[in-house]
């Protein structure tokens, strides 16, 4: 009895030795796989080499790495949003339930950033937003597995109007731009200071985002304004630009934009019709800085275009992901984990200035007042103005502010319309 006894726990030992080493080959192999990030971008339809700076500027960054983070290789799975919320729901489903990704990533448009985040925190997958500005998903709605390393939309909307004010004469301003939510934050941010510091906005024109011919809007403009405030993306801009010097607006009212109106994705495939407008962003690929320098120069020769905010936004994203990785030491598995070292990123030379995150989860960064200038015989979007560290909230009480309505096509109310 005994030594069957003996012989069955022998038999048991050995067992337990043959299957250690299949044991701890499989977590190990679960920890040493690749780290796989799913992608969002529009890669066709109208917004499409917006969507090819956005890809260009992330393998740039995995290349100059790697394609290495936390000693585990990068499989980078890019998927065609069409910047479409449908579409990028749908794929996003295609990315996290049979790619397994282990963070997602990318997007364009702010509808897309709105649609996602159901998801996103539904999947509890971890999520950064490059380029998706959407105002609310750092707010009065925070989502729970997003950050952001780009920006909210009236980020750089509310001190602008401050500088506008201070640095200009214009007191009415006329707004012309896109009909969604990325239109209404830009003006919307813009409007609450501006109206706050003795400016008026005399009129809102919203255009739909298949809009192929601007005339028809371009003729309601009011000609007794100071200046306009205008918002296009893309094959947009480029259009709306035309358009305003082909009817003779250029040198009768002076034109400000949101930072996409002259963004480099489109800046030189202008002409002297942009020569003069004034953006405010967080990036202009004049940038006078050496991780700027670096970038625009590697940017350049990889693309065979300048550098524009959408690739910085997604190089810079990379780099964000890599140092959260090396944080967890590559165990992109524990997914708290994580989360909680992407929102304890803190960068202090990046291509657009130093960046940290606050406790939302929305970086804290420089907002540059840009002028476009033709220098060397290009385009330009000269730096005339930095406004360092400026957060989401800006000088506002950040509870205060959340007790007012999200920006919206009717609010702030255009009381002087």
């Amino acid at each position: 009895m005994r030594n069957s006894r003996l012989l069955r726990v022998a038999a048991s030992l050995t067992l337990v030795a043959l299957a250690l080493p299949l044991l701890l080959a499989t977590a190990t192999g679960a920890q040493s796989g690749p780290i796989k990030i799913g992608m969002l971008a529009p890669l066709t339809g109208p917004f499409a080499a917006t969507g090819k700076d956005m890809v260009n500027g992330t393998e740039l960054y995995l290349d100059e790495i790697g394609r290495q983070m936390g000693g585990r290789k990068i499989e980078l799975i890019v998927e065609d949003d069409e910047g479409n919320p449908a579409t990028a729901l749908n794929k996003s489903r295609k990315l996290v339930e049979q790619d397994k990704v282990h963070l997602l990533t990318g997007g364009l448009l702010a509808n897309v950033g709105y649609a996602l985040q159901p998801y996103v925190d539904g999947q509890r997958i971890p999520t950064t937003f490059p380029v998706i500005a959407a105002d609310d998903i750092t707010q009065r709605k925070p989502a729970k597995w997003i950050v952001r390393t780009g920006w909210t939309t009236s980020q750089p909307m509310h001190p602008f109007a401050e500088w506008v004010v201070k640095n200009t004469k214009y007191r009415k301003v006329a707004f012309i731009g896109m009909d969604y939510a990325f239109g209404y934050e830009t003006v919307g941010g813009f409007q609450q200071v501006f109206e706050g510091q003795g400016g008026q906005i005399v009129q809102k024109i919203w255009t739909p985002l298949n809009t192929n011919d601007f005339a028809p809007f371009l003729s309601q403009i009011k000609r007794d304004a100071d200046a306009v405030l205008a918002l296009f993306v893309g094959r947009l801009a480029l259009q709306f630009m035309k358009q305003y010097e082909e009817t003779g607006l250029k040198g009768k009212l002076p034109l400000l934009g949101g930072g996409t109106t002259t963004d480099e994705s489109v800046l030189p495939q202008m002409g002297d019709e942009a020569i003069g407008t004034i953006t405010p962003l967080h990036y202009s690929q004049a940038l006078d800085n050496p991780a700027n320098q670096k970038f625009a120069k590697a940017f350049e020769a990889r693309a065979g275009k300048i550098s524009s905010y959408y690739s910085e936004a997604c190089y810079t994203n990379a780099r964000w992901i890599n140092e959260a990785v090396k944080a967890v030491s590559g165990k992109v598995e524990d997914r708290d984990a994580l989360l909680a070292a992407l929102k304890k990123v803190e960068i202090k030379d990046t291509a657009r200035g130093p960046v940290s995150v606050d406790r939302w989860g929305n970086p804290v960064q420089n907002i540059y007042v840009r002028k476009v200038e033709r220098v060397g015989g290009k385009l330009q979007n000269t730096v005339i103005a930095t406004i360092p560290s400026v957060g989401q909230f800006y000088k506002f009480n950040p509870d205060e502010y959340m007790k007012l309505p999200l920006y919206s096509r009717d609010y702030p109310p255009c009381k002087a319309c």
